[in-house]
């Protein structure tokens, strides 16, 4: 495959740093765009599998770290629900401009909440799939529960994310209660997949049923078996990734 790395801007003027992995055999069947975790970052190994698996099959995808994580500029400290779906659309200009328009948006965990949240304002897209999403971005609130009072207090608090220390200021609570309501996947009006483990120990399976009954047709649910919420095993993230081709053709 044919790897870029290249920097672009969001709407503050941060660079962001991506990662574009296109076959090298030729023009791609389609661009996807894929948005990471919370507090993860482009190079996560779901992400790094998925898309590499998807450029296997002629799909090439662009991932990016947003604002404050991985190689990107800014701090993470100022940043909330909705700077992340600007740097989405950031992410969508940016190939458009300079490759070619995205037809399909990916998103893992809180980033699939994102992509449901930004794809009706990429009008390029087509598809949309969701894995270990939430249905609202509001789920992540029970991650601050033992520091929301000083967060209220003081304005900001020092908090542990997945063993690791990241400011989180009150404007970051306040951000997601404008993203507590499921009624903007209703309006989606693209296909949409959504992947889930009914074992996923950080995101219950019953968002992914609120995400699907929150949907319009075309829609499906793919059972992730045991895996994790991470899709930490290589199989898992392989199993996504061309189950996602095959639906994907329908589609594109």
């Amino acid at each position: 495959m044919k790897r870029t790395r290249f920097e672009f801007p969001n709407g503050q003027g941060d660079s962001l740093a991506g990662l574009l992995e296109m076959p090298d055999d030729g023009a791609p069947l389609a661009m996807a765009l894929f948005a990471h975790c919370f507090t993860c970052g482009k190079d996560s190994a779901a992400a790094s599998r998925i898309a590499r698996r998807l450029v296997d099959q002629g799909i090439a995808v662009l991932r990016f770290d947003f604002t404050g994580l991985g190689s990107s500029d800014g701090d993470f400290a100022n940043t909330n629900f909705s700077s992340n779906i600007q740097d989405l659309l950031a992410a969508a200009d940016y190939l458009g401009k300079h490759y070619s328009a995205p037809r399909l948006l990916i998103g893992h965990s809180l980033g699939g909440a994102a992509v449901l949240a930004a794809a009706q304002q990429i009008a390029s897209i087509e598809a949309v799939a969701t894995i270990a999403a939430p249905s609202t971005a509001t789920h992540v609130r029970h991650l601050f529960a033992d520091d929301r009072a000083e967060i209220e207090r003081m304005g900001y608090a020092r908090v542990d994310l997945a063993g690791r220390p990241f400011t989180v200021k009150a404007q970051f609570l306040t951000d997601l209660e404008q993203w507590n309501s499921a009624e903007h996947i209703g309006a989606l009006r693209k296909a949409l997949i959504i992947f889930h483990s009914p074992v996923d120990e950080l995101v219950d399976v019953s968002e992914a049923a609120a995400i699907y009954q929150a949907a319009m047709h075309p829609k499906s649910f793919i059972s992730l078996d045991d895996a994790d919420h991470m899709l930490s095993r290589n199989d898992d993230a392989e199993y996504v990734a061309n189950v996602l081709v095959a639906w994907a053709a329908r589609y594109l």
